[in-house]
């Protein structure tokens, strides 16, 4: 490897301090993230709060309560045609990027649960994206084109904004808010001009197939009749959504049809914005804000209304669907299509189940910090103790607060999420029962249980090792949903005035004083996982090595590839075949398990052993990467649904025909007749001898890692370790007596292959010093009858710059042939090119999608302790 030119010890000092500020610029970028959400829902709680000082919780109730069965019929029908209209949107994006390979029916469904469920849990492309991106991922759609998809629906929605707010301009200027006005026919002109574009859009895309270029993106446009599908589409969506609210507020609260739909599209984006589950808060204050509504009781009702209607219904309506096919599911007597329909959609289970958790907990946060029915406490006080209902209610709001933490482990399919979401849905239904005689807050969160129960098969992982943190974003999320429900609870108290003496007030009727301590409660344990989250930030803990098994060093002696020695290197933990034939090693980087290579092991084993550790790899929530494998085994990697990227290639000397003879050999023979020259000897000494040089050695190693100004390199390469080099022969030159380079052989089984790990020299020693120590190397190992000599990796090397090439060739070609200030890439590969060797590419198996450049990343993180480190050495 090669250092950076200058100054050594300022550029060590720039790149630590460079490399150390890496994770905390991603780490204090993602907190802005969420505390910014959080801000804007908590800036629109004030807002709602101060509209509405006028307006008590009995008058919003008896404002519900009013509302005819007519209008709320009325809403649910235009909430129907909003989310047909999505579902829209997907079957025509479909259709666009990736023609006839996705039914109807499935890309219909996707769209309109991925709406769904991202309207109620917010963060649209990490829950609706997500839930696309799996259920096309199921069809064989790859990465790039489920983008396509998901970028050409939000296309949609925005045009239908777009539109919008070009209507309103044409036929009501003068009453839109927000709006900086030039006049009436100045705006009314911005209007037309807005439409007028739309419709040369259309026009330019009818002539013929369009394509949208930016950089090396390249998106297929819709056809003319598509994209007018997708127009309409997203107008009748936004219309639709926007006339669920219209038709339960109160007559007269909207002066301006226009207004009213340029309001109500700035609250979406708001909400949005607040990462807040459905946006709330936000959306509400920015509906009553725009159209005046702030001492309307029936129009508050109205919003409340509209979210039961349009969010909370559609998803629960999807979560039944989904365990109506779990159902499905365990019925032997099924037909095929039906099947392949639900295990289809089983991806789509733990982001539900996720869903329920995170709806119980705001059930049972919002009947901590409203009243409770008078009658049924009268009821309570005969057969219950005070303490008992005062600790009922911080219970309950406990319980609330932690299902919506543990839903974020549903979604990733913990076993232990799902079995503590199962004790906590359960305490919730006995201190609903025992807080308030809430028995219909205990039914249904005795039925939230039930669905768990009934979808347990999808919860299977158990991580190894991992600390308890919460995302950055799923903490935006909770921090606003408890907020929301403090301001809830101080709407519901606003007539009752504040004195110290409630904290300390314990009566059956002291329901003001119940509520200041479950708020104390719900704010402490939110700074609590708040200032966890900053200390421990959020990843996983280092999983340490274990010993190594004690079948591993015989295997590797039985083992044909020499490099399956890194398996005695002891930075690495072992999944072993049950009868010892064979086992994988591997480590844990980040989010993904790294084996080294292949399995190693006899080849009745090693697809049984991938097998295995794919599925070591799936029950513990991790990424499945194998580093490091040859081309031999790729159809089994394949067929496990995982991608493999071209690392570089191997170098391989064909021993039987090598010689340091002909033209081609001619600096090869200089080299070692050189070191004869110069009094340099050559000898191989074997394992039982090394304990007696250990000291050479290091002092040798540590005089070239100093000139290197480097680090001991792990997990694909030897470190200087005692117990590791005792393992192997070490090839040694030494002058005058005194070693002055060496390095530990690699030997495979049957005289197959053999290789060198660590070849370390003092700064001095020769000008030819590497060349002549591979030339009787090699010299040495054909005199022993191997068949080859692996010369290791040139990373990069090999990969195709074809504009037809896959987006990782390209970029590996122009790092290797533009990266020389980097790392030397062509000068490696040219070294070893002096051998005559042949090529065979390696390659890096990993999850296709989301998960490669992550699990690329870890694999890096693994080997060379970040990508700062690879550019660095």
């Amino acid at each position: 490897m090669t250092s950076i030119p200058g100054n050594d010890k300022q550029t060590r000092r720039i790149e630590a301090r460079a490399q150390s500020r890496l994770p905390w610029g991603k780490k204090t970028k993602s907190a802005l993230f969420a505390f910014f959400g959080i801000a804007v829902a908590v800036i629109g709680l004030l807002v709602l709060d101060h509209l509405s000082s006028g307006i008590s919780i009995r008058d919003v109730k008896q404002s519900l309560h009013a509302i005819p069965g007519s209008v709320l019929m009325t809403a649910l029908f235009f909430t129907f045609v909003s989310f047909a209209a999505v579902a829209l949107y997907d079957v025509v994006a479909v259709e666009t990027i990736a023609p006839g390979r996705v039914p109807y029916h499935i890309s219909a469904m996707a769209g309109g649960a991925g709406y769904a469920i991202s309207n109620a849990l917010g963060f649209s492309l990490l829950t609706g994206g997500a839930l696309r991106y799996r259920v096309y991922a199921a069809e064989g759609i790859d990465i790039a084109d489920i983008g396509r998809i998901i970028g050409t629906s939000w296309m949609a929605i925005w045009f239908a904004f777009t539109i919008l707010i070009a209507v309103a301009l044409v036929i009501d200027p003068s009453r839109i808010p927000w709006i900086l006005s030039f006049g009436p026919v100045l705006d009314q002109l911005i209007g037309m001009l807005v439409l007028l574009a739309v419709a040369v859009l259309l026009y330019w895309l009818s002539r013929r197939e369009r394509t949208l270029n930016i950089g090396r993106l390249s998106v297929r446009l819709p056809s003319s009749q598509g994209a007018l599908l997708q127009i309409l589409a997203g107008l009748v969506d936004v219309a639709a959504a926007a006339a669920t609210l219209y038709v339960l507020l109160p007559a007269g609260s909207v002066n301006s049809i226009p207004a009213f739909a340029l309001v109500y599209v700035v609250a979406v984006a708001l909400g949005i914005i607040s990462h807040a589950p459905g946006g709330i808060g936000a959306f509400e204050a920015t509906i009553v804000a725009g159209l005046g509504l702030g001492q309307n009781p029936d129009a508050i009702a109205a919003l409340v209304a509209y979210r039961v209607i349009y969010t909370l219904i559609p998803f629960l309506a999807a979560i039944a669907g989904f365990v109506v096919s779990e159902v499905l599911r365990r019925r032997h007597l099924i037909a095929g299509p039906t099947i392949s329909a639900v295990r289809m959609f089983e991806p789509l289970i733990p982001p539900l189940s996720a869903g329920i958790a995170f709806l119980g907990g705001i059930v049972l946060l919002i009947s901590a910090v409203i009243p409770d029915l008078h009658h049924r406490l009268e009821m309570l006080a005969d057969v219950l103790p005070l303490p008992f209902l005062e600790m009922s209610h911080l219970g309950a709001s406990f319980v609330g607060l932690a299902l919506l933490i543990v839903a974020r482990g549903l979604a990733r399919r913990l076993w232990r999420a799902w079995f503590l979401a199962l004790i906590l849905f359960s305490l919730g239904a006995i201190f609903a029962l025992s807080k308030a005689f809430a028995w219909e807050e205990a039914l249904m969160l005795a039925l939230m249980a039930g669905t768990l129960l009934l979808f347990r098969d999808s919860f299977y992982r158990k991580p190894l090792g991992e600390h308890f943190s919460l995302s950055w974003g799923w903490l935006a999320s909770v921090g606003t949903t408890a907020f929301a429900i403090l301001w809830l609870g101080l709407f519901a108290y606003r007539h009752v005035e504040y004195a110290n003496e409630l904290w300390w007030e314990f009566a059956w009727d002291a329901q003001a004083s119940r509520f200041l301590r479950v708020s104390v409660l719900i704010l402490t344990v939110l700074a609590a996982i708040t200032i966890n989250t900053i200390i421990n930030g959020v990843g996983r803990s280092k999983l340490r090595a274990q010993p190594i098994p004690e079948q591993v060093p015989d295997l590797v002696a039985m083992s044909p590839s020499a490099s399956d020695a890194l398996a005695l290197l002891g930075d690495k933990r072992f999944l072993m075949d049950p009868k010892g034939k064979g086992f994988v090693m591997y480590a844990r980087s980040g989010g993904s398990l790294v084996s080294m290579g292949e399995p190693v092991g006899s080849d009745d084993v090693i697809a049984d052993l991938a097998w295995a550790f794919r599925g070591l790899a799936d029950r513990t929530g991790t990424r499945t990467v194998f580093y490091g494998v040859g081309p031999e085994r790729l159809p089994l990697f394949l067929d496990m649904g995982l991608t493999a990227l071209k690392l570089g290639e191997v170098a391989r000397v064909d021993l039987s025909d090598f010689s340091l003879e002909g033209s081609k050999r001619q600096p090869l023979r200089y080299a070692a007749r050189r070191l004869e020259k110069e009094g340099i000897s050559f000898e191989i000494l074997p394992k039982g001898q090394t304990a007696d040089i250990m000291d050479e050695l290091r002092a040798v190693s540590d005089a070239w890692l100093e000139m290197k100004s480097g680090s001991e390199k792990r997990f694909s390469l030897g470190s200087f370790e005692n117990a590791y080099l005792s393992h192997f022969d070490i090839a040694v030159l030494r002058k005058e007596g005194t070693i002055v380079a060496f390095a530990n052989v690699w030997r495979g089984a049957g005289n197959q292959e053999i290789a060198v790990d660590l070849m370390r020299h003092v700064p001095d020693a020769s000008s030819v010093i590497m060349d002549g120590l591979f030339a009787n190397l090699l010299m040495a190992a054909k005199g022993e009858g191997y068949r080859w000599f692996n010369l290791g990796a040139a990373p990069l090397s090999g990969l195709s710059d074809s504009h037809l090439a896959s987006r990782w060739n390209r970029i590996g070609s122009f790092i290797y042939r533009r990266g020389a200030e980097f790392y030397r890439f062509d000068g490696l590969r040219a070294f070893k090119d002096k051998f005559g060797p042949k090529w065979t590419p390696y390659y890096l198996i990993c999850p296709p999608g989301l998960a490669t450049p992550r699990s690329l990343i870890d694999a890096t993180n693994l080997v060379s302790g970040s990508p700062f480190e690879v550019f660095k050495r």
